[in-house]
C-alpha cells in the first residue's frame, strides 16, 4: 500500500496467516499449563481430598461425620499424643531457633576464620535421614552410652532423646533461613549507629534484631512443623513417648484404624497450615533490607568479639558432627560397647535384613527416577507458570497448587496416598506399593521447594527474551531450550541435586507406601532398629549420608564447569 502500511497474506478463511500459525502455539502452551494443573491435582489435591473423606467415615465405610473426632478427644491417650507433640515441638524451637541465629551470626556477622568449613559442618544433617540422629543419640546417651551420665539417670528413651534429636535434625534448616536473614544488612545504619556512638548491645537490639525479625519468626515456624511432622526420631529413640507422627502410625498399621488414622493426620496437618498461614502473612509484612543505596556491611575484625564467635561455632559444629560422627563410628565397631574391635559385618545387610542391599538400589532407583523426571516436571511447569501468559486460571491454579505441598507434613501426604490410590473404585490402584508411585509421593512432597527454586531463577531472566521471541514469530519451546534453560543450567542441577537427596532420605512421607519389592533403604533403616540390630540400622543411614554427600560433592564440581562455560559463551557472544 502506498501509505507504508504492511498488509499481512490472508488464508482462505480471510485471517492473517501469522495470526493461523499463532493459533496452535497458544493451544499447546494452554494444554500444557491444564496437564500441568491436572497432574498437580492428581498427586497433591485428590489424595488430601481422600484423607480428609476417610475422616468422617466409619468403619463400615459410610459416613459418620465428625464421630471420629469426638472419638479421638474422648480418649485420654490420644489427646496425650497430641500435647506431646506441641510440647517436644516448643521446647525444640527454644533451643533452635537461639543456637542457630547465633550460628548465622558468627557466619554473617563476625571476622572469624573458616566460615565455609562450619557452615558445611553445620549441614550435614541435610544429608543423613532424620533417624540417624535418634540412633547416634542410643550409643552417646542410651542404656550402654560412654556419656549417659550427663542424664543424672533419667533415660534417653522419651521425651529427652526425642528433643536432642529433633534439636540436631532442624538446626540446618533454621541455619539457612537465619543466615540468609542476616547476610542482608545496610551498612550504613551501623556506621551511623558508630558515629552517633551507640552501644554495640544498643546496636544489636535495634538495628541487628529488628532486621532479623521476619526470618526469627520463619525459622521458628520451621522448625515447630519439622519437629510436629517428624516420624523417624520418634520411632527410633521416643520408647513408649507416644506423638502424632508414631500415633498415626500405630492407627494405620498397628490397628488397621484407618479412619482413626486419617483424623490424625489432619490433626498433624492442622499446625502444619497454621504455620505456613502465619509465615506467609509475616513474609508479607516484610519490607525490602537493601535498596539502591545500600551499602553491603562487611564485619571489620574485632579480636574478642571473632574468638568467642569461634569457640561457639567449634562447640556447636562439634556437637553436630561428633554426634552423626559416633553413629558412622558405631556402624564398624564389632559389639558396642564391650568390643571395640573395628568390622564390616555390620555392613552384610543379608545377614540382619533379608532383603540385604536391594533396599539401597532400590533408594538409587527411586531417587534418580525424582532427580532426573521430576527437574523436568517442576522446571518445565514453573516456565508454564511464570513465563506463558496464556490460560490465567489455569496457571493461577497450578501455582496454588504447587505451594500446597509446603504446608503438608510428608506423613499426611502419605495417608492420603493410601486412601486415594489404594481405593478399590480407582483405576490407579495398580501403583500402589509400586516404585512409580513411591517416586510420584516423593515429588509431590518436596514439589514446592522446588518450584519456588525455579519460579525464582526464571524471574532473574529479563522478560524482554519472551517479547522478542513473539515478535520474531519464536515459538515458545524453542525460546525454553535456547535461551531460558541454558541460562538456569546450574538451578537446573541444584534442584535434581535437591531432589535426589530428599529422595534418599525421606522416611515418612513413604512409610505407608512401599511393597515387598520396593522397600527403601530409609524404611529398612526403621525395620533393622525395630529387630535391634543398631549396628545395621546405624551401617545404611552411613550409606545413604555417604551416598548424599557424594552426590552433593559432585554437582558442585558440575555445577563449576557449567559456571565456566556459561561464561565462555556470554563472553564470546559479547
Amino acid at each position: 500500500m502506498s501509505d507504508g502500511a504492511i498488509t499481512l497474506p490472508l488464508d482462505d478463511t480471510g485471517a492473517p496467516a501469522s495470526a493461523r500459525r499463532r493459533i496452535p502455539e497458544a493451544a499447546v502452551a494452554a494444554g500444557l499449563v491444564a496437564a500441568l494443573g491436572l497432574l498437580l491435582v492428581l498427586i497433591i489435591a485428590l489424595p488430601l481430598g481422600a484423607l480428609l473423606v476417610k475422616s468422617v467415615e466409619g468403619p463400615d465405610g459410610r459416613f459418620a461425620g465428625l464421630a471420629n473426632f469426638r472419638t479421638y478427644f474422648a480418649t485420654s491417650a490420644l489427646v496425650d499424643a497430641l500435647a506431646n507433640s506441641l510440647l517436644v515441638a516448643s521446647l525444640a524451637v527454644a533451643v533452635v531457633v537461639p543456637l542457630a541465629f547465633g550460628y548465622a551470626y558468627a557466619l554473617t556477622r563476625t571476622a572469624m576464620p573458616f566460615k565455609g568449613l562450619f557452615l558445611a559442618a553445620a549441614l550435614l544433617p541435610i544429608f543423613a535421614p532424620s533417624l540417624l540422629s535418634g540412633i547416634a543419640l542410643t550409643y552417646i546417651l542410651g542404656n550402654q552410652g560412654f556419656l549417659r551420665g550427663l542424664l543424672f539417670g533419667h533415660s534417653v528413651y522419651g521425651p529427652i532423646g526425642i528433643v536432642i534429636a529433633e534439636c540436631l535434625y532442624a538446626f540446618p534448616h533454621a541455619l539457612l533461613i537465619l543466615t540468609t536473614a542476616l547476610a542482608l544488612a545496610d551498612g550504613r545504619l551501623y556506621e551511623a549507629a558508630a558515629a552517633m556512638g551507640t552501644s554495640r548491645l544498643r546496636t544489636f537490639a535495634t538495628v541487628t534484631l529488628p532486621g532479623a525479625r521476619y526470618g526469627l519468626v520463619s525459622a521458628g515456624f520451621v522448625v515447630f512443623t519439622l519437629v510436629v511432622t517428624d516420624f523417624g526420631i520418634p520411632k527410633v529413640i521416643g520408647g513408649q513417648y507416644s506423638v502424632l507422627a508414631t500415633d498415626a502410625y500405630r492407627q494405620v498399621v498397628g490397628q488397621q484404624n484407618f479412619p482413626m488414622g486419617a483424623v490424625v493426620g489432619l490433626l498433624m496437618l492442622v499446625p502444619a497450615v497454621l504455620a505456613f498461614a502465619v509465615d506467609r502473612v509475616v513474609q508479607r509484612r516484610q519490607s525490602a533490607l537493601l535498596s539502591a543505596r545500600s551499602v553491603p556491611y562487611e564485619p571489620l575484625p574485632r579480636r574478642l568479639r571473632d574468638r568467642l564467635s569461634l569457640l561457639f561455632a567449634v562447640a556447636v559444629a562439634g556437637v553436630v558432627v561428633g554426634t552423626y560422627g559416633v553413629a558412622v563410628w558405631a556402624s564398624f565397631i564389632r559389639y558396642w560397647p564391650y568390643n571395640l574391635a573395628l568390622t564390616l559385618d555390620h555392613y552384610d545387610f543379608a545377614a540382619t535384613d533379608a532383603d540385604g542391599w536391594q533396599p539401597y538400589r532400590t533408594s538409587l532407583a527411586m531417587a534418580g527416577t525424582v532427580a532426573v523426571i521430576g527437574t523436568v516436571v517442576v522446571f518445565a511447569g514453573a516456565y508454564l507458570i511464570e513465563k506463558l501468559k496464556v490460560f490465567p486460571a489455569g496457571r493461577m491454579l497450578a501455582q496454588l497448587l504447587a505451594m500446597l505441598p509446603l504446608a503438608v507434613p510428608g506423613l499426611v501426604l502419605g495417608l492420603g496416598y493410601v486412601f486415594f490410590f489404594n481405593a478399590p473404585w480407582n483405576p490407579l490402584d495398580v501403583l500402589y506399593g509400586s516404585l512409580a508411585l513411591l517416586a510420584v509421593n516423593t515429588l509431590a512432597h518436596y514439589y514446592t521447594v522446588a518450584h519456588v527454586t525455579a519460579t525464582t531463577a526464571l524471574k532473574q531472566i529479563d522478560p524482554e527474551f519472551e517479547a522478542v521471541s513473539a515478535s520474531l514469530k519464536v515459538p515458545f519451546w524453542r525460546t525454553f531450550t535456547r535461551v531460558s534453560l541454558p541460562i538456569c543450567l546450574p538451578t537446573v542441577l541444584e534442584l535434581a541435586v535437591y531432589l535426589f537427596v530428599n529422595a534418599m532420605t525421606t522416611v515418612s512421607a513413604v512409610i505407608f507406601l512401599y511393597g515387598p519389592d520396593t522397600k527403601l533403604a530409609s524404611i529398612a533403616i526403621v525395620h533393622m532398629d525395630e529387630a535391634g540390630t543398631t549396628a545395621s540400622a546405624a551401617a545404611m543411614a552411613s550409606v545413604i549420608m555417604a551416598t548424599a554427600l557424594a552426590a552433593r560433592l559432585g554437582a558442585a564440581l558440575i555445577g563449576w564447569g557449567v559456571v565456566a562455560r556459561l561464561q565462555r559463551w556470554r563472553r564470546r557472544e559479547a
